[in-house]
């Protein structure tokens, strides 16, 4: 790790080192460092793309999605991933604002044109053509067909969430075919995510935390790998459910625990509390159920017009996972 910090007047550099870091010393434990044409692959990119993002000298902002899944797929060491998301918060940031113009300089949208008193300037350039009724014609033409674009793409998604619905209603829970299309748009038909082999990030650290809370002897490092899914088979099978190591809304069912004051296993409070800080409520992940942790539990249900009880019961981890946005598979 460099000396830098998300506050460092260069926090694009900063994370572009970190980032370069972690692909140099990925090759350990006898696994060779992969190229950066397999990274890209894996991580959905173009090779030039990712070769900007490790580059320090000439670097580029790494969005915040694709440094967790460097943190994931490189291994990475755990205590990177915060100063890792705060350089690409504090990166993103900084792209987003505009530097301040000089006084006297062109305005973004057209040059300033001054003149003497007593008349323009000899040498000034011709002023803009004017606007014409053609010209508003033609504009008005453009968003008349831009806004019976959008309406067109609503008709179609509203058939396909119609063609959904019925799909759903005849499927099972876990089962095909609602699980094959489920695997990659996110929560299903009934609300529950579908998790299975490699699948990364939240979905797996999810399953991870909650096996463990189960007392399954797993590593949490976001990876749904070969080990993740003999346990995941492993849990089924003791629950009498299908032994497929996919984790659909009967698994999921018997996976989440319920989570309050009294009763707070320390696995689960990690998951519960990275679910809430990764869909946006801030918390701190500490493995311990403290009154800020419920405060934020509350301040999530609240947002999700839930019950505010504080209690992670078996709605709030489901709105909890679904607000997780799209997964990630490898």
């Amino acid at each position: 790790m460099t000396g830098r910090t998300a506050s460092d007047p260069d926090p694009v550099r900063a994370l572009a080192e970190l980032l370069r870091t972690w692909w140099e010393l990925s090759a350990r434990e006898g696994r060779p460092k992969p190229t950066q044409q397999s990274l890209a692959g894996r991580l959905g990119i173009d090779q030039t793309t990712l070769s900007r993002y490790l580059n320090p000298r000439h670097p580029s902002t790494a969005p915040l999605g694709t440094v967790e899944l460097l943190h994931t797929v490189l291994r990475a060491p755990a205590a990177d991933l915060p100063r890792a998301r705060a350089l690409a918060e504090a990166a993103a940031a900084g792209a987003t604002r505009k530097p301040p113009r000089a006084a006297g300089t062109a305005p973004v949208d057209g040059p300033v044109r001054t003149a003497p008193a007593d008349g323009p300037a000899e040498n000034a350039p011709a002023p803009a053509a004017p606007v014409t009724r053609r010209t508003t014609t033609a504009r008005r033409t453009a968003v008349a067909r831009a806004a019976l674009a959008f309406l067109g793409v609503l008709t179609l998604g509203g058939g396909i969430g119609l063609g959904w619905g019925a799909l759903a209603h005849r499927a099972g829970q876990d089962g095909p075919p609602v699980a094959a299309v489920a695997a990659s748009a996110g929560p299903t038909a009934t609300g529950w995510p579908l998790a299975r082999k490699g699948d990364l990030l939240w979905k797996a650290r999810a399953v991870q935390y909650l096996l463990r809370a189960h007392g399954h002897d797993i590593e949490a490092d976001g990876d749904f790998g070969v080990r993740t899914a003999a346990a995941v088979k492993t849990f089924q099978a003791g629950h009498g459910l299908l032994a497929d190591g996919k984790v659909g809304a009967r698994t999921w069912s018997h996976l989440i625990i319920r989570i309050d004051s009294r009763h707070a296993p320390q696995q689960a409070v990690v998951a519960l509390q990275y679910l809430l800080d990764n869909s946006g409520t801030a918390t701190d992940i500490t493995g311990i159920f403290t009154p800020s942790t419920a405060r934020s539990l509350e301040t999530f249900q609240r947002d999700r017009a839930l019950p505010v009880t504080g209690v992670a019961d078996r709605e709030t981890w489901r709105a909890l996972l679904a607000a997780q946005g799209p997964g990630i598979h490898r």
